[in-house]
């Protein structure tokens, strides 16, 4: 998400009426045909090759490895690949491969990297090389894994699946399935191998490609309405999940005045969506809130951003976009975790009635936020699902999923996610995580200074600052949930869409599904409170 955000800060407005002319999802004409479901080559493992055509797959960390990797090949199919990587000088890099053709029986030879990282995120990494690499290249694909662990086995077909993602969902081939034959994978202990991808792997292929579908669908297609329809879809039939919404009215009702004055502008009421998966076991367990900003398109509002890149706005949902793929996940994974993910959604548009600088609302907690700028509106949406989750839910942790500021763009760049916390304990935890799916997050500062930083003598607070500090919007948030309750927010500005890669197709990368999913998993209750 490199371009996210040239104008820095983002977004906010207000909102107490449903407009009369709004739009249901069914109402509206000249939309594209919808798109296809992403469609995946199915995946199978066995304990030695089968039959000997089609792409061949070869995982290595060095060229060593290929002697136990494709021990099942005959010798000179085995030298030929050798001596290729000698002459390609090949480096064994996470993510690099190189193709060969004309080696042995096999129509394609692809080689690629391991790194020196023993952790799975290096393993899914591989396959996703390999499966954008042969997602249109016709035959079956065969992966040697012998001497790869049943996790690491099944996380290169993982990959290989998250590879295969196409983002041309509206291209006039209307999104034509890309190869179907069958991906054999070679392992040494297939039952493993088999119970880890059926039961955690194809859940997270999937989620991951409804997550990036809904965030690389444009506006005029996907609002907030129009996101509780598509999730609802996603959930049906599964065991352990309850949806709920909360409208206009609901909300006015709720007193959420934050996220109602950012929906004001549009003709496209908010909704709050609430989904809560509870695996079996897991009842009697608080729960882990994950809440995300769902701001559906991003104008700024009165405080109107510039033309250039304001396309890009519609990927300013992915928060709330990741956080119910990653319900999603759980959900069709049967995790025995208990969590609730909240899509806070809104459309930031600039109409007569929408909120200007210099107005004030009043959140669902009573705190009364004086708007400094309209184009810092996903704080507002947060505010007040933050604040109902806290009040409601009881939770053992929230973490909260947002396209927040520029600055963290300045500041980390396309690698890492900012991660604010006044938790040590939870922080940890998302670190813990963040390293073994490979989404890199990085802990920023969250200094008291940052109060004085969004007084106001109107109100209790203003939701923009005038000075530099990016951590400011952070601070915002944390204001809404209880010192007590175990609190992360994470900006994903910088990492939550791309122009694409040698393992990702372009668009909306579905970062934080991975890290998220990890983390419910593993989550342990945090005992210790605010610092």
């Amino acid at each position: 998400m490199k371009n996210l955000l040239l104008a820095l800060p983002l977004l906010a407005a207000l909102s107490i009426h449903t407009p009369a002319n709004a739009q249901s999802p069914q109402s509206v004409a000249g939309l594209p045909h919808a798109a296809a479901e992403q469609t995946n080559r199915p995946v199978r493992f066995e304990a030695a090759i089968g039959v000997t055509e089609g792409s061949l797959v070869l995982p290595l960390a060095s060229e060593a490895d290929l002697a136990q990797r494709g021990a099942g090949l005959d010798d000179a199919t085995r030298a030929g690949i050798s001596a290729a990587l000698q002459s390609a000088d090949f480096k064994y890099a996470a993510g690099s491969s190189v193709s060969l053709r004309g080696v042995g029986p096999w129509r394609r030879v692809l080689v690629v990297g391991l790194g020196e990282s023993a952790e799975e995120a290096a393993f899914q990494t591989a396959g996703a090389a390999a499966g954008k690499a042969l997602m249109r290249e016709a035959g079956a694909v065969t992966i040697l894994g012998a001497g790869l662990s049943p996790m690491q086995a099944a996380s290169v077909a993982t990959g290989f699946g998250l590879g295969e993602y196409r983002a041309d969902i509206y291209a006039t081939t209307k999104r034509q399935p890309s190869a179907t034959d069958r991906v054999t994978v070679v392992v040494n202990d297939l039952a493993a191998a088999t119970q880890l991808f059926t039961t955690q792997g194809e859940a997270l292929v999937k989620a991951v490609a409804w997550t990036r579908d809904i965030s690389n669908e444009p506006a005029n297609v996907v609002y907030p309405e129009v996101f509780v329809e598509r999730t609802r879809k996603a959930f049906a039939g599964l065991p352990g999940v309850r949806i709920e919404v909360l409208d206009t009215a609901a909300m006015e009702r709720l007193g959420m005045g934050a996220i109602l004055g950012v929906g004001r502008g549009s003709q496209r009421g908010p909704r709050m969506l609430v989904v809560r998966y509870t695996g079996a076991g897991a009842a009697d367990s608080a729960p882990v809130v994950l809440a995300g900003k769902g701001i559906t398109f991003d104008s700024g509002g009165i405080s109107l951003k510039p033309s250039a890149n304001m396309g890009d706005m519609k990927f300013d949902m992915s928060g709330a976009a990741i956080v119910t793929g990653t319900a999603l996940s759980l959900a069709r994974s049967r995790a025995p975790v208990n969590v609730v993910a909240i899509a806070a959604l809104a459309e930031n548009m600039p109409d007569a009635a929408a909120i200007r600088p210099g107005d004030i609302l009043r959140a669902m907690n009573g705190l009364t936020i004086e708007i400094g700028s309209t184009d810092a509106e996903g704080r507002l949406v947060l505010a007040d699902a933050l604040a109902w989750a806290d009040a409601e839910l009881k939770p053992a942790a929230i973490v909260d999923v947002a396209t927040l500021t520029g600055a963290i763009v300045v500041a980390l760049g396309d690698d890492y996610a900012g991660l604010f916390s006044r938790h040590d304990a939870l922080a940890q935890q998302i670190e813990a995580a963040s390293k073994r799916t490979g989404e890199g997050v990085w802990r920023m500062p969250l200094h008291e200074s940052y109060a004085k930083d969004l007084a106001s003598d109107y109100a209790d607070m203003k939701n923009s600052a005038s000075g530099p500090g990016g951590g400011i919007g952070a601070h915002f948030i944390g204001e809404f949930v209880s010192k007590d309750t175990p609190w992360a927010h994470i900006d994903i500005a910088g990492v939550v869409y791309g122009k694409g890669s040698d393992v990702s197709s372009a668009g909306s990368a579905a970062w934080g599904v991975r890290l998220l999913d990890r983390f419910v998993r593993d989550f342990t209750p945090v005992a210790e409170v605010g610092q």
